[in-house]
């Protein structure tokens, strides 16, 4: 016997064996929807006992391991069950003459057989025989089971005479002594009527019946046998059948304590009548067994739990009959057989460790020359058992060397699909699934090694069965996966194949299925580059939208009537760690920030980088990026624009990397830092582009209040200038623009401002409103400077003139009140004290227009955008009074004015009165000139009670009153000045301070 059966277990040895096979022609798929229906009848009861009877059907067996049928009766092919297609009666005796052809090979072992005919009709079909069933067709076939369960039960009556024929004393009768194939040369010449002959011949014989015993469902009765011949062929060291009588005593007792069986089969052997107890043996009766024909002796023996092994003596007795079994090296099957059964044993057992060495003496048994297919069927199945015991990865190392030989390179045609189907069954020994999520779950679990050269192999096997796509798949997940266990060199062989597999083939994000129904999911590349954090950004502060205020306040929930509410506080809290609270607009770009990392060692190329986003529908703008070989943490901002409003949520992004589009989420990255991931998107809102006459301020101002200031405009203007700030409003969105507000402040606060700094009027501009997409509207803005520049005496000029010394005044400042002595020190001229323009005597103003505006679908819901244009004024000197004093006039209702003007600029300038004359100033020059003013006398203005009420202090009310007093003297005396090399007007003050005692 030289082809093992790795399919047997310990309950087979109570089975009888029938083989169906085909004769002529028949379909394959005929031939199998038959013989799955015969192989259904695979138990049936004995009548009139509680015996029963199990079939064991092959489609396949060799005929040289039925003539070991003496050796264990399991292996006999005691039934034949043929089955052909004849349609015609002329065909019927060739037909029928290769049934008995076919009965020929097994005749000698054979109880009974049948021939299942189908397609015959006519007188042939209808004439009763009982080894010949007809059938019109295969679909029209109801009576088979019912044919099989006569056919089985006439093996019964066969198997039955036998056993009693073996079993009944015939002291007067030689008994033969039964012999192996390979033993018959080996007694010739015996001498026969020794002891120790007939010993061996009573003890082969023994065994022999506790087999039929099996097969006939008498355990009990084959246990006293087996002990009985094991007890002879021990005495005169039969070896070998003292092995097949040690694993037949082994079998029985497994099926007495295991009746569910061994074999790992769908459904548990089904015993008669009611479920079988944990005292099994005590359902056959002493007196059945002598109404069936067992020698009374014998039956005194059943029933005693000495004749059943226990199940550890099970498994000791197993490796004494393997023991035996490899002394003789023609018994290699049985020996390999038998170590089978014992680890489907312990496999229930539990004895792993045990187990293991049985499949390691296994794997050493040496047996004939096998062909390719023999090896592959022997590797598969003692993975197969390998899983059994729980050896995962010893189960995979043989699956693999199974899928190995499926191609070697002795076979012709190599058969990569079945190499394929093999190796993906090694995944689970190696720690490996196809899903690349299983990756993301805490450490890396098995060898990365093995794992690789497994990977290699799949894309290797799979490129050879010409599925590209799969190759492409398979490296992804290599590349992916592995990544952190591959060299630099390995880094970049592996990209450089991907890179040559998908320029036939893109990887994509579909599911591959396999012939076989198995799906490989979609690989995305989140390690290529590595995201660490994803912030969405706000819009520029320009373009943020603003809720405009209700009356009720912004503040205000009507989602619950209490203040706090501890049920729903978590809720909300995770709610807020994912929504952001800002908001971006429909139709303007939006942003999101990525930090990503290039891990390899050469620089990575990421095409078609977008967002991945859900909620709202968004046209995602894809970006190409290089990062730098082993680059840290590098900055790339992804944008995109939402078409229509709601809540949008950002799920990921995609890339193309290597020829290979990823979608990789958020949600499946690990380690990944983000502030949050869902946004409100409001209507849109118009766009309002700012531009100004006057030039960019390197200044940038920055407000108290935290406001971003989207642009800066500086001008230099002398005190008491006058400039026009031309401002060009230009509507750069897809929506009308049809509210604007603008206000100012002021962000200076250490300088005393006098007057109107920012004024403008606005109905001119507000009357080519709602501004379409597109157009301009222009105002006018009017800066107007009036600061204190006293004392600043270095600026001054000496005059020896008696008189009373103002110190310091501008024109500009007519309110100042304290009265500064001249300083009694060397004169400062204009050179020695520094030029007027330089920084120590030059003022800065800073101030924040801001242009609030609104339109669109975004101005029903309440919203407007806020555009600040900071203002930064560089204020210098231009005139100051040094010294003013009055003269008696002709008229007794007026006097004389006279006023020392000094020039603090670096121009010759013009100052004029009410009057036309003109007096012209030098750069640095003081001039005394004379003004006739009508008299008037400053306690003649009343205080109105609500100005002392809203001073609180004496100081306060002072100033107030030196106001007025200031304001009264600029206009009767309208002075202004002009500086001549400019030709134009700088500006206009009126006005200076004289004391209340001087009129």
């Amino acid at each position: 016997m030289s082809v093992p059966d790795y399919m047997q277990c310990a309950e087979d040895h109570q089975t009888l064996l029938v083989v169906v096979q085909p004769v002529g022609i028949v379909s394959e798929e005929n031939f199998f929807r038959i013989y799955k229906r015969i192989s259904s009848v695979n138990q049936i009861s004995v009548r009139d006992s509680q015996r029963a009877l199990y079939i064991r059907y092959r489609h396949h067996y060799p005929p040289e391991n039925s003539e070991w049928g003496d050796f264990q009766t399991h292996r006999k092919v005691v039934g034949l069950i043929t089955i052909t297609d004849c349609f015609s009666a002329k065909d019927w005796p060739q037909t029928f003459e290769k049934f008995h052809m076919q009965k020929e090979i097994y005749g000698s072992t054979l109880y009974d057989s049948r021939l299942f005919v189908f397609g015959l009709q006519g007188e042939i079909a209808e004439q009763p025989r009982t080894d010949v069933a007809f059938y019109p067709s295969y679909d029209d076939c109801a009576t088979v089971e019912k044919r099989i369960e006569d056919f089985v039960e006439s093996l019964f009556i066969v198997l039955e005479s036998k056993r009693l024929d073996r079993a009944t004393d015939k002291s007067g009768d030689k008994i033969p002594l039964l012999c192996v194939p390979f033993e018959k040369k080996d007694f010739v010449g015996l001498d026969t009527d020794s002891r120790h002959y007939k010993k061996r011949c009573q003890g082969r014989l023994r065994k022999h019946v506790g087999d039929l015993c099996l097969q006939a469902g008498m355990l009990q009765d084959s246990l006293v046998h087996y002990h009985m011949s094991v007890e002879l062929l021990r005495s005169v060291n039969d070896f070998l059948w003292l092995g097949a009588a040690l694993e037949g005593l082994c079998s029985a007792s497994v099926i007495y304590h295991y009746p569910g069986g061994t074999g790992g089969k769908a459904g548990a052997r089904r015993f008669p009548g009611s479920a079988l107890p944990a005292e099994a043996a005590n359902r056959h009766r002493p007196g059945a067994l002598t109404t069936n024909g067992i020698n009374a002796d014998t039956s005194t023996e059943i029933g005693r739990a000495k004749n059943c092994l226990s199940p550890e003596d099970i498994i000791e007795k197993y490796k004494e009959a393997i023991s035996y079994y490899s002394k003789y090296k023609n018994a290699g099957v049985i020996e390999l057989e038998a170590c089978v059964k014992a680890v489907r044993v312990l496999a229930i057992q539990k004895r792993s460790m045990e187990a293991s060495e049985f499949l390691q003496n296994a794997v050493y048994i040496n047996l004939r020359q096998l062909s390719e297919e023999e090896k592959i069927q022997r590797y598969s199945i003692l993975s197969e058992l390998y899983e059994l015991i729980g050896f995962h990865r010893k189960s995979a190392f043989f699956k693999r060397v199974a899928a190995m030989q499926c191609v070697a390179p002795s076979i012709s045609e190599p058969g990569w699909r079945a190499c394929y189907k093999l190796l993906l069954e090694t995944l689970p020994g190696y720690s490996l699934s196809l899903d690349p999520q299983d990756f993301n779950k805490g450490t890396h679990r098995g060898w990365a090694a093995v794992q690789m050269r497994l990977l290699h192999e799949l894309v290797y096997a799979s490129r050879r069965m010409g599925n590209p796509a799969l190759s492409v798949r398979h490296l992804s997940f290599l590349l992916q996966t592995m990544l952190d266990f591959l060299s630099d060199q390995e880094k970049k062989d592996v990209t450089q194949s991907l890179e040559n597999y998908t320029s036939k083939c893109p990887g994509t994000m579909e599911l591959l299925t396999l012939p076989d129904g198995l799906t490989l999911p979609p690989v995305p590349f989140t390690k290529l580059p590595i995201v660490r954090r994803v912030k969405l950004l706000n819009l520029p502060a320009s373009l943020r939208p603003q809720k405009m205020k209700s009356l009720l306040g912004q503040n205000v929930s009507a989602k619950s009537p209490f203040i706090y509410s501890p049920i729903i506080a978590h809720s909300r809290g995770e709610e807020r760690s994912k929504k952001i609270d800002f908001q971006w607009v429909q139709g303007d770009v939006c942003e999101v920030q990525l930090m990503v990392y290039n891990p390899m060692p050469f620089e990575l190329r990421v095409e078609n980088m977008g967002l991945l986003t859900s909620g709202v529908e968004f046209e995602s703008l894809p970006a190409a990026l290089s990062l730098p070989a082993e680059s840290g943490l590098y900055p790339v901002t992804l944008v995109g624009v939402p078409q229509t409003t709601g809540t949008i949520t950002v799920n990921g992004y995609h890339t193309t990397v290597f020829g290979v589009f990823s979608d990789c989420l958020l949600d499946s990255l690990p380690g990944i830092k983000t502030s949050g991931s869902t946004v409100e998107v409001i209507p849109a809102l118009p766009r309002l582009q700012i531009s100004t006459s006057l030039p960019r301020s390197a200044h940038s101002l920055q407000p108290s209040s935290g406001d971003e200031i989207s642009t800066n405009v500086s001008v230099q203007l002398y005190n008491g200038e006058t400039q026009q700030l031309v401002v060009r409003l230009e509507n750069i969105g897809m929506e009308p623009l049809e509210k604007l507000e603008v206000t100012s402040k002021i962000l200076t606060t250490k300088e005393k401002l006098y007057g109107d700094f920012l004024s403008w009027k606005l109905e001119d501009t507000l009357a080519q409103f709602p501004l379409q997409p597109g157009k301009v509207a222009t105002f006018t803005i009017s800066i107007k400077v009036k600061l204190d520049f006293s004392c600043q005496e270095n600026l001054l000029q000496d005059l020896s003139d008696d008189g009373i010394s103002v110190s310091g005044f501008p024109l500009c400042s007519p309110f100042r009140q304290v009265v500064r002595p001249r300083v009694e020190s060397k004169p400062v001229n204009a050179a020695e004290g520094g030029r007027p323009g330089e920084p120590g005597h030059v003022k800065t103003l800073e101030a924040v227009l801001n242009f609030k505006y609104s339109g669109g679908p975004g101005h029903v819901e309440g919203y407007y955008r806020n555009l600040a244009l900071g203002l930064h004024v560089e204020v210098e000197p231009s005139v100051f009074f040094t010294r003013v004093s009055t003269l008696p006039a002709t008229s007794t209702r007026q006097c004389h004015l006279l006023l020392d003007v000094f020039n603090a600029t670096e121009h010759e300038l013009s100052v004029r009165a009410r009057s036309d004359e003109e007096l012209i100033l030098h750069a640095g020059e003081c001039q005394r000139m004379a003004i006739q003013v009508d008299k008037f006398n400053f306690e003649s203005f009343a205080e109105s009670p609500a100005d002392k009420g809203q001073f609180a202090n004496s100081k306060h009310l002072e100033e107030e009153r030196q106001e007025a007093r200031g304001l009264e003297i600029n206009s009767k005396l309208d002075i202004h000045w002009t500086i001549i090399s400019f030709s134009q007007t700088q500006g206009a003050q009126r006005g200076q301070l004289v004391s209340a005692g001087h009129r």
